[in-house]
């Protein structure tokens, strides 16, 4: 599904699929066509500037699946920050929270499923950020040699996507998301 509303082709599933949302309510922040997990939706206008802006540092947690056994080093160097190239240009990430995860996280099942080699294994981490370059999680892990297969946003702050199934919606009161997300009332 496209964190859009409007179909760039007929095919394309879009958030208009889901529900009758109300004209003024759009998507804060987006995901790739191949990344999944939680996106607000919103009318107040207020919070994409407050949650996006990078001067304002709100984490967003991701549960990354990469190709490969994930090496001590590679985690190192995600946490430090690594280069990778955005719109022709050198970028270097900020640093960012990251541990291997012990145990695959229980998730919905991928439509389309991702691919598999019973020869390579994959390992699944989890990745704090503060900011939110284009695919960032998906260059800077491969940057470190671990192309993702699989990358799901789980939290923004201290809302979390906990067992919501993919295309489930919920709505919440601006008092509760303010709240969950560490922005205060104007």
């Amino acid at each position: 599904m496209l964190s859009q509303f409007t179909k760039e082709v007929p095919e394309h599933v879009t958030l208009a699929d889901l529900m009758d949302f109300p004209e003024d309510v759009y998507p804060v922040g987006r995901l790739d066509r191949d990344s999944e997990g939680l996106l607000i939706l919103t009318n107040d206008k207020s919070v994409n500037n407050r949650l996006l802006h990078p001067k304002n540092r709100h984490e967003r947690t991701y549960w990354v699946q990469v190709e490969g056994d994930i090496t001590p080093k590679a985690i190192a160097q995600l946490s430090k920050g690594v280069d990778i190239r955005i719109n022709k240009k050198t970028y270097r990430t900020k640093a960012a929270k990251v541990k291997r995860l012990k145990s695959e996280p229980k998730l919905p099942e991928r439509n389309p499923p991702i691919r598999y080699r019973a020869n390579i294994p994959t390992t699944w981490v989890e990745l704090r950020l503060q900011e939110g370059k284009n695919r960032q999680v998906r260059r800077m892990c491969a940057q470190v040699g671990f192309p993702v297969l699989r990358l799901v946003r789980v939290a923004i702050e201290d809302l979390k996507i906990n067992d919501m199934q993919s295309g489930e919606v919920q709505t919440s009161s601006k008092k509760q998301l303010f709240r969950q997300l560490n922005l205060s009332p104007k």
